[in-house]
């Protein structure tokens, strides 16, 4: 049995620690609020730089590619506003931010024909929020059998698409 390579070179600055490789600083204007170091703030003030996969946005929202994915499609919802509790966001938010999480799950339907989505929030740090400060929701759309023998024997997860290719997939499939 030969061995296969997998070629994932974005894990690399994720298992060094690295945030914001090469990252341009942002051309917008930060919201009232906005944490300048805090790369949902930086997608909302410079939503056309696409090294911040923006890849949905309403009023109040913001969609991005999860730059490390559990597979291949797993997006970050949130809302525009740098925000750390459910609680403190306006009904008028609130209701935004899950009608584009309703918006992404269709889309990603159209794109990868997931069988499911796990989609939720880590709300601190215990529960595993890597940014306890700005509020998101993750969706990581799954398949049967997408536990392979890579998370069970090496503690990796292989993507098989590049965040640029899959970002022009969702942006094709806007309504």
């Amino acid at each position: 049995m030969a061995n296969e390579q997998i070629w994932a070179p974005w894990r690399l600055s994720y298992i060094r620690g690295e945030n914001n490789q090469q990252m341009p600083q942002p051309q917008g204007n930060f919201l009232p609020g906005a944490d300048p170091e805090c790369f949902l703030c930086q997608a909302v003030a410079d939503p056309e730089e696409p090294l911040r996969y923006v890849v949905g946005q309403t009023a109040h929202s913001i969609c991005v590619l999860n730059r490390y994915p559990y597979t291949n499609g797993h997006l970050l919802v949130s809302p525009r506003r740098h925000c750390d509790r459910l609680e403190a966001l306006s009904p008028e938010e609130q209701i935004d931010l899950l009608q584009l999480v309703i918006q992404m799950l269709h889309r990603l339907e159209k794109t990868l024909r997931p069988e499911g989505f796990n989609v939720g929030f880590n709300l601190g740090r215990a529960a595993g929020a890597g940014l306890p400060g700005h509020l998101h929701w993750h969706i990581v759309p799954r398949w049967q059998g997408d536990t392979n023998f890579m998370p069970v024997l090496a503690s990796v997860n292989v993507i098989p698409q590049s965040l640029e290719a899959l970002r022009d997939m969702l942006l094709r499939q806007e309504s």
